[in-house]
């Protein structure tokens, strides 16, 4: 079945950078556009960005656009986050989405942004 594991979330200071990993199986990877979407707390989910399937087309949040850098490595089967210039606000939950007309989502990995 669908799965989809998040990995490398974790306590950065403000300024900071991370790197999220998602790691995707179960299905065919290379033919859906990706997303991430996070949930900080008490608060409702917010889509951060989108990648199409072959990872030449991104768009993301105005929130984090500037600071934050969707890849693939369709090879792997594995989505990414580049996260930089990392602020309080962008403590949450990070969920990696696959795309389609049956979404599915990973288990989510802990963000935290704290001096």
């Amino acid at each position: 079945q669908v799965q989809l594991v998040e990995s490398g979330g974790g306590l950065v200071q403000p300024g900071g950078s991370l790197r999220l990993s998602c790691a995707a199986s179960g299905f065919t990877f290379s033919t859906y556009w990706m997303n991430w979407v996070r949930q900080a707390p008490g608060k409702g989910l917010e889509w951060v960005s989108v990648i199409d399937s072959g990872g030449g087309m991104t768009n993301y949040a105005d929130s984090v656009k500037g600071r934050f850098t969707s890849s693939r490595d369709n090879a792997k089967n594995t989505l990414y986050l580049q996260m930089n210039s990392l602020k309080p606000e962008d403590t949450a939950v990070y969920y990696c989405v696959k795309g389609g007309d049956v979404p599915a989502w990973g288990q989510g990995t802990q963000v935290t942004v704290s001096s």
